[in-house]
């Protein structure tokens, strides 16, 4: 089973919120997942507030790259602002 770490689209029309999952390669986008492990809002939570929001649980995707998951271009991106895959390469050295 490949499972990959992916954006899964939500939201209303022209107002994108993601989750950010770890499902199984073969799943279609919105489809089937094996675990929510954060959210992304590229838009902002307002008006007030137009900078993206990004919150990603470290433990659980690291948790996930550990067990050979591999996230997508767009997600690894993500993963390198939150700092979960600085911490991910640093455990791969000390083992």
């Amino acid at each position: 089973m490949a499972v990959k770490l992916r954006l899964v689209r939500m939201g209303k029309k022209k107002q994108p919120t993601y989750r950010v999952v770890a499902a199984e390669s073969r799943r279609a986008r919105s489809g089937a997942f094996l675990e929510i492990v954060g959210t992304y809002q590229p838009r902002g939570i307002s008006t007030a507030e137009p900078e993206m929001v990004l919150k990603i649980d470290n433990d659980k995707v690291l948790h996930w790259l550990q067990h050979g998951a591999q996230p997508t271009e767009r997600v690894a991106k993500l993963l390198k602002v939150s700092g979960a895959l600085e911490a991910f390469e640093a455990s791969k050295v000390t083992q």
